[in-house]
């Protein structure tokens, strides 16, 4: 998930450095939100982990 927020933000710059600000301010946009996301269920998997402990 993380791998798409970075094409994202890739598109995104490439997309501001040829002046499209319309399709960059998107893709920037949609890159946060992945990265958002990806953020959160990494956080709901870590606490997962320490709630359940080492299995035996």
């Amino acid at each position: 998930m993380l791998q798409w927020a970075l094409i994202f933000l890739i598109v995104a710059l490439v997309a501001a450095a040829l002046g499209f600000g319309g399709l960059a301010g998107t893709a920037v946009s949609i890159a946060k939100i992945i990265f958002v996301v990806a953020l959160i269920l990494f956080l709901i998997s870590a606490i997962m982990h320490l709630v359940r402990g080492r299995g035996v």
